[in-house]
């Protein structure tokens, strides 16, 4: 879908502008209150970014200078107080509701923010701890102000009070908010995020209106979105892809953004809501796979004897399809029978049965899991972008997806490798720089401007990308053969009793990995074979649970070449955590914070 605005000079507040003209009183947002889904049109979501941004303008947010931070998990407002950030020709930055005070206190700090948008009481309560440090924090405004009665902080203003200054603004100059949208510029940064942080510190990628509309423009030729879709929001607000299908796509397609209560209730939501876009990380599809597993196994005879049936047939016809290869017409009589039997009840009780775009973002995704999911018709494709690029840069048009594979560089997008086979972009979504970090800036792009993206990639026969590795997480082991973790990983991953498996043996004879329980599935393993334990911990040194372990990698390692085998194992006596820096916001494991921190776990398997 095309959009068009005056003097085609594209931005997000303009789009809301224009999907308010165009589509008024149609859905635009839902979120669940009190266990009924509550509806916000196109004309209201205008009107709360109009008022918040003119109450913003009223407590002294400057042009282009002015910073605000947005802390807390994803609801109405966060959006609201993201667009009105940039209709102020601020910037706008998100916070993961997940860090503890002193990570929240680096990206304020780091970001220059002057103003911080809180969810609720736990996350002022952060603030509070850190403000004596924040000279440029002005004001702390609140969503959800239960619990705060008795803050007598002058830095707290509520939400509400915020949008009241901003009805008395508009009260008296009607035509302020139009002009301020109108001011806003395709080359002002819009949006700043933070990136991961797993190769050190995050940095403050700034994102132009410019990039995020040229993102978006290319990505929807590829994938046809429109007014009549609805995605679910579960994904935090503040990470890139979230970002994109909450905020950029519902903004140039005109569809509706449904909010789930919470990840732990994501599952029911999906069931409620039965999107037809549904954009997730692979250990969210790993955890939905892992449910189902759980779930047959669990299940009368009859129903696993059907599952065990019919599923094969679904892989079968699965691997056809992510090959290029024609699907026999006996093999499509068998899928259709498959379907009516079980794929399509699956398909119902993971609430994706109305979905027609399904991404998968932010890591590789195992080929097992990608033809499990095709294989019940769930037709999810693999995408390649970054936060520098304001989300996707490269994805497989809908009869082109092949496992392992993300497919061709969107329109707008050029795409090459460099000599060693990092990929390296080229385009309008391609970022501006690193905020406050001119070094870091330069780094990241070659003499000819191209991004260095530091994933190493290759192109196949048909011309697509098949991402290698992270060019920094590379193994080469002690007879100089070079092998990609992630791979191997994935296939451990894929388990419904390993939640993590980290790889290491750079420089060794050979593989070993660290592996991480899946807590609930081995648990409840444990149960069934009267197996005693009180604790993680205790599970994890139980000698019963480590022949388990060593079965499911002994599985991994027949589908593995002989150097990529795993010879050994150990099995983590923790779980690892965002608060002991292990893990970043979105579970992406920090490799060489857990390289040093096991390091004497790691010598013990050579």
């Amino acid at each position: 879908m095309k959009q068009e605005t005056a003097g085609g000079k594209l931005t997000i507040p303009k789009l809301l502008r224009d999907n308010r003209i165009r589509y008024g009183d149609r859905t635009a947002l839902r979120e669940k209150d009190l266990g009924i889904w509550q509806k916000v049109s196109w004309n209201q979501y205008w009107e709360h970014v109009r008022n918040f941004a003119l109450g913003l303008k009223e407590l002294g947010l400057e042009d282009q200078e002015g910073k605000v931070s947005i802390l807390g998990d994803n609801c109405l407002e966060w959006l609201y107080a993201d667009i009105a950030a940039q209709a102020c020709r601020a910037i706008s930055i998100g916070v993961y509701p997940t860090n503890v005070s002193e990570q929240c206190f680096y990206v304020l700090e780091n970001s220059d923010s002057s103003m911080v948008v809180c969810k609720d009481q736990e996350q002022v309560d952060k603030i509070l701890e850190i403000k004596a440090r924040l000279p440029r924090l002005k004001h702390i405004i609140v969503i959800d102000m239960k619990g705060l009665r008795n803050y007598k902080d002058p830095m707290i203003i509520s939400f509400e009070e915020v949008e009241k200054l901003g009805i008395a603004r508009h009260r008296k100059d009607r035509e302020r908010f139009e002009r301020m949208v109108e001011a806003v510029e395709p080359d002002d940064v819009g949006v700043m995020v933070y990136t991961s942080g797993t190769t050190g510190k995050p940095k403050g990628a700034m994102i132009t209106h410019r990039n995020m509309v040229a993102m978006i423009q290319g990505l929807s030729e590829v994938i046809p979105f429109n007014q009549k879709d609805s995605l679910v929001s579960a994904l935090p607000l503040c990470h890139i892809a979230e970002r994109s299908f909450s905020m950029i796509f519902p903004m140039w397609a005109g569809c509706a953004v449904n909010f789930a209560e919470s990840v732990a209730t994501l599952q029911e939501d999906l069931r409620e809501i039965s999107p037809t876009v549904f954009l997730s990380v692979p250990r969210i599809w790993e955890k939905m796979h892992s449910n189902i597993a759980i779930k047959i196994k669990d299940s009368f005879f009859f129903k696993r004897w059907v599952y065990n049936a019919v599923m094969p047939i679904g892989e079968k016809v699965a691997a056809l399809r992510l090959s290029g290869k024609p699907i026999p017409f006996i093999w499509q009589i068998l899928y259709g029978l498959g379907y009516l039997l079980l794929f399509r009840a699956l398909k119902n009780s993971m609430g994706l049965l109305n979905g027609r775009i399904f991404v998968s973002g932010a890591a590789p995704m195992s080929k097992e899991l990608l033809r499990f999911y095709h294989g019940i018709g769930v037709r999810v494709r693999e995408c390649f972008g970054m936060t520098e690029c304001a989300g996707i840069s490269v994805i497989p048009s809908n009869h082109n997806i092949r496992a392992g594979e993300v497919g061709e560089a969107i329109p707008g997008i050029e795409i090459k490798l460099a000599d060693d086979g990092e990929i390296m972009l080229r385009g309008d979504s391609v970022f501006e720089g690193y905020y406050g970090d001119p070094e870091q800036t330069a780094l990241s792009f070659n003499e000819e401007r191209w991004l260095m993206t530091g994933d190493v990639g290759e192109f196949t026969d048909e011309g697509q990308l098949k991402i290698v590795d992270r060019k920094k997480d590379l193994i080469i082991n002690a007879y100089g053969k070079n092998i990609a973790p992630s791979e191997i990983e994935n296939k451990l991953k894929f388990s419904s009793f390993i939640k993590e498996g980290i790889v290491v043996g750079d420089g060794r004879p050979y593989l070993s990995a660290l592996i991480q329980l899946e807590l609930d599935n081995v648990s409840d393993w444990a149960q069934e074979n009267r197996i005693a334990y009180t604790t993680y911990k205790s599970l994890a040194e139980n000698h019963e649970v480590n022949k388990l372990i060593q079965g499911e990698v002994d599985a991994v390692n027949e589908q593995l070449a002989r150097v990529e085998k795993i010879r050994k194992f150990a099995i983590l006596t923790k779980e690892l955590d965002q608060d002991d820096d292990e893990v970043t916001a979105t579970m992406k494991v920090r490799r060489s914070t857990v390289e040093k921190k096991f390091k004497q776990i790691i010598d013990s398997l050579y």
